[in-house]
């Protein structure tokens, strides 16, 4: 992954925890591994990226015991890769994995959607078509990070909603898996990864509790999304000190 995910969003990103750290309240290893996942999930923080203890301890303010603990339960996630005696990164799918992640997220909320269909209370249903609408709008409004978080929303939606927990777990750990490979391998002139049409397609079979309707809806977003990638394989030379240092570094409070 080249630079091009840097700047605003990596400067939204910092923002973000230096609000954390400066309203005062304790800073938790978990708080770390939240901060993180999120900016992976919402692509600020790209593949490949390199996590220094050093560095992560004076970005959040606690000690490098804290950000070792952050990073195995984020490597036990799946978000970075830990090796010995080598820093921390986040991860970066080979294509097979890509190609992988995308069959299985496939089976899994395929499944999912198709157990749903028919079975939604009126609040979720809002809930869904709200976060499609907002998307929408995010996306006329060339705001990709917000349009990013909306349609991440729906889908964690309709893992949290899933009948089968089992399944809906499974899939909140795909959704994960996706966005790195996507945040890796869309392609660099591509300015956004909107699929008109696809979620409001989705919710109207649930609505109308059509379960293969639904299934065969979310089989089609998918691919047309993996279709949206470069699945060729390109280097990462992004460092997590070169990205916080664009606004002058950070200290400690």
């Amino acid at each position: 992954m080249t630079g091009t995910l840097g700047g605003r969003r990596m400067h939204d990103w910092q923002e973000e925890v230096l609000a954390e750290v400066r309203s005062g309240r304790r800073i938790s290893d978990r708080d770390i591994v939240d901060q993180v996942r999120r900016a992976v999930l919402m692509q600020r923080l790209p593949p490949g990226t390199r996590l220094p203890e050093v560095t992560l301890g004076e970005v959040f303010g606690v000690s490098r015991s804290v950000v070792r603990k952050a990073l195995t339960r984020l490597a036990s996630e799946h978000v970075v890769d830990q090796r010995p005696n080598q820093v921390a990164r986040v991860r970066a799918p080979s294509i097979q994995e890509t190609r992988e992640t995308f069959a299985a997220r496939r089976l899994v909320e395929g499944e999912v959607v198709a157990s749903m269909a028919g079975h939604f209370d009126a609040a979720s249903m809002a809930r869904l078509q709200h976060e499609a609408q907002c998307e929408r709008k995010a996306h006329g409004q060339g705001d990709e990070p917000a349009r990013i978080e909306h349609s991440l929303a729906i889908h964690h939606l309709l893992a949290e909603l899933s009948p089968n927990c089992v399944l809906g777990t499974m899939l909140t750990d795909l959704i994960l898996r996706t966005s790195i490979v996507i945040a890796l391998y869309r392609r660099s002139n591509l300015a956004s990864c909107f699929l008109e049409g696809d979620h409001m397609t989705l919710l109207a079979a649930l609505e109308r509790g059509e379960a293969e309707a639904a299934r065969r809806a979310i089989h089609h977003h998918l691919e047309r999304l993996e279709a949206l990638l470069d699945l060729s394989p390109r280097e990462t030379r992004i460092d997590l000190m070169a990205i916080l240092g664009h606004s002058g570094g950070l200290s400690t409070p």
